[in-house]
């Protein structure tokens, strides 16, 4: 009886005052228990292990959104295989920046995890990073003649040499039988490959991030906990109002000295309740996908890579259509895919009502402009939610021509809310990728965005880190510890072929991949 008085109280059935003062007083509080925030805590807990850090998680575990392994495509984003990394300009010349940031910041995560091994925070490599060869695929002269000057381009960067391509089927049949199999002879196709690419279980390295941290007496993780406001106060702190899903709902208040909203989709909505300036402007347009999976030990056993193609015309990037090799919880599985999905739903596990809790009148103008020049998308998304299962199943046969559909099923993946943003010249501009949001005194973060996303938390948690706590970063300890933490830190490893060799070696020992030194260039 009591907790069903509580519920109704805390439900507004019967009249029930909000708690206004804190209960207790942390130095960080993170919202999100994905790997976002797992990523920021651990650096957090290294730098300042003093610090009391408190996170907050709806979900009765932590990485059951965007973060757990079936709800993505767990490639370890690095722009090897990813085309749509890399563009051709009107007057032919290929742009290689986004690949190569992409990939810098890769390398970042990776020596972030293995610093972790070292420290004996995360344990069995194998458990959450496997290397699985990172591949392009295209067919049709113009593909080819793109890839093939994709590689040249690349060639110019210390990061991407080494990379092999070729048009002859019996190499690529070597590469990817199934890809191959039933494969018109006379049809020209043409694949690269990177044999240091790798599949991730973002999913376990969140857990096990979460598990170390919290064994820090000053660290707690709270479970089955909504938050529902967030209030700065007039000393720069935060005021934010909890509810205990498991207890009723009952509300309570947590003043932190600084937080960081790591929701995933659910970022926007939250950062919007900080009344922050900097939030102002900012839409989200929810994307979810879905995935063909086959568990099927004889067609496994004939594709080991991350075999990636060309986006259709108007699809985002994470819809790039790819045959992926995945390793989860120490199964191997086929995926492929992904296609769109469309839901008002910020996440997975959300509600229909996102979207339209999360419009003001700062960001419907950006919202409704973004929607008017991205037609294309809209036509896409479109043409997505019809498809039927042949529908899917011949996409794929484009890829696996010999696919019989008894052999696979449709898999729900998780939800992506991309970025809008307002601006001066177009009202509001769709943008891909992830930011950081950030208020002026560093006193409170968020992020917004998707793709390539888990991939790169540990650099993003970088720059969350360079936002918001300027008075120590540049300090002697501070910058110590990074360098420990990220060997690389403060450094880029384009270019500097010897840089590049020396970090890879170093993280590939540690995290038990593949190493193969960076030729010199031809």
């Amino acid at each position: 009886m009591k907790k069903f008085l509580l519920t109704l109280l805390c439900l507004g059935v019967i009249g029930c005052s909000k708690p206004t003062e804190p209960e207790k007083t942390v130095d960080v509080l993170l919202i999100g228990g994905g790997i976002m925030s797992a990523s920021l805590g651990t650096y957090l807990t290294e730098l300042e292990p003093g610090w009391k850090v408190d996170v907050y998680e709806r979900m009765d575990q932590v990485a059951e959104e965007s973060s757990n392994a079936w709800n993505n495509a767990g490639t370890g984003h690095s722009a090897f295989c990813e085309l749509n990394y890399t563009s051709e300009g009107q007057d032919g010349s290929m742009d290689i920046s986004k690949a190569v940031n992409v990939n810098e910041q890769f390398e970042v995560s990776k020596q972030f995890w293995a610093y972790q091994v070292e420290q004996g925070v995360l344990s069995n490599p194998p458990s959450f990073i496997n290397n699985v060869p990172h591949m392009s695929f295209v067919w049709g002269e113009e593909n080819i003649a793109f890839l093939h000057k994709r590689v040249d381009a690349l060639q110019h960067s210390a990061l991407f040499r080494g990379m092999e391509i070729s048009e002859d089927h019996e190499q690529i049949r070597k590469w990817v039988p199934l890809v191959m199999e039933g494969r018109d002879p006379g049809q020209k196709v043409a694949a690269t490959r990177m044999a240091i690419g790798t599949d991730v279980n973002f999913g376990e390295i969140t857990r096990q991030l979460f598990a170390s941290m919290t064994r820090n007496p000053n660290v707690s993780l709270h479970l089955r906990h909504d938050v529902r406001d967030i209030k700065r106060n007039d000393d720069g702190t935060w005021n934010v109002v909890v509810a205990d899903l498991a207890n009723g709902g009952r509300e309570s208040v947590v003043k932190s000295r600084f937080v960081f909203i790591g929701a995933g989709g659910g970022a926007l909505k939250l950062l919007q309740k900080s009344g922050i300036p900097e939030a102002e402007g900012y839409a989200g347009f929810p994307v979810g996908g879905q995935f063909l999976m086959t568990a099927n030990p004889d067609l496994v056993a004939r594709h080991t890579a991350k075999l990636y193609g060309k986006a259709s015309v108007g699809a985002p990037p994470m819809s790039v259509p790819h045959l992926d090799t995945r390793v989860i919880d120490g199964k191997q599985v086929l995926l492929f895919g992904p296609f769109a999905t469309f839901s008002t739903q910020y996440l997975k596990h959300g509600s229909l009502l996102d979207m339209f809790a999360a419009l003001t009148t700062h960001n419907i103008s950006p919202l409704l402009h973004a929607g008017l020049d991205n037609i294309d998308l809209s036509t896409y998304l479109m043409g997505q939610l019809m498809l039927s299962f042949d529908d899917r199943m011949a996409a794929l046969r484009e890829y696996f021509p010999n696919a019989k559909g008894e052999d696979w099923t449709l898999l729900q993946a998780g939800q992506r809310v991309q970025v809008i943003k307002k601006d001066p010249e177009h009202g509001g501009v769709l943008q891909f990728g992830t930011e950081v949001v950030a208020a002026q005194d560093g006193s409170i973060a968020a992020l917004l965005g998707a793709s390539p996303g888990a991939s790169t938390a540990a650099p993003i948690m970088l720059s969350v880190l360079e936002k918001t706590f300027k008075d120590r970063i540049n300090s002697p300890e501070w910058q110590a510890k990074l360098k420990q933490i990220v060997p690389s830190y403060g450094q880029k490893l384009n270019n500097d072929l010897a840089l590049t060799n020396q970090i890879r070696e170093w993280s590939s020992a540690r995290l038990q991949l593949l190493y193969v030194p960076v030729p010199p260039q031809a």
